[in-house]
């Protein structure tokens, strides 16, 4: 993990030497929220806005090697460019311009994941709505153990509510908040039996 860290303090001074909105999401938020776990990349939403993607792209690729021969026309097609640092760690960049993107890098706070390395990461409650929003058997595991450190009543959920539900809407899945809020649930009874 050391390593990764490593590679996340790597690109963050990239970011700000041309200073670009961003910050970590994924198996690194999980780091500072939830419990620690294996995670074997680096993802974080870079803010590129609609129509200025190609320019930071282009950026990105001189300094960073692709991990598919496509990357540029996949972020374009996909919002999410796919490369690797120099050891071969990978880094997923997703190209931010929703306002709720904007949000989650406006609310994104320093967290010192080792001594010497400050990385800036997504807010708890960001965090549970993009890895609820993912929907991935180990996104819900990792929103249960963010629920579970955090506190459920610590959270601020109608802040979570209001950005999870129309991202639920638009990837026309009805099931997420509902999977949500009864995993809220969950936790808080197990906290308070």
């Amino acid at each position: 993990m050391i390593g990764l860290f490593e590679r996340a303090a790597e690109m963050q001074a990239f970011c700000d030497v041309h200073r670009w909105r961003f910050c970590f999401i994924g198996g690194l938020a999980v780091q500072r929220w939830g419990e620690p776990r294996v995670t074997r990349d680096v993802d974080v939403t870079l803010l590129t806005g609609f129509g200025d993607e190609r320019a930071f792209i282009d950026v990105l690729l001189q300094e960073y090697e692709p991990r598919r021969a496509d990357a540029a026309e996949f972020a374009l097609a996909y919002r999410v460019l796919l490369l690797r640092f120099s050891d071969g760690v990978g880094l997923d960049v997703a190209l931010g311009g929703l306002s709720f993107e904007e949000e989650v890098v406006t609310r994104a706070s320093p967290f010192e994941v080792l001594p010497g390395i400050v990385l800036r990461t997504c807010s708890a409650e960001d965090l549970v709505v993009l890895k609820a929003f993912a929907g991935r058997p180990i996104d819900w595991q990792d929103v249960r153990m963010v629920l579970a450190r955090q506190g459920v009543e610590q959270l601020d959920w109608q802040y979570i509510i209001r950005n999870l539900s129309p991202l639920a809407d638009a990837k026309e899945d009805s099931s997420i908040v509902p999977h949500l809020q009864s995993l809220r649930d969950q936790v808080q009874s197990r906290a308070s039996g």
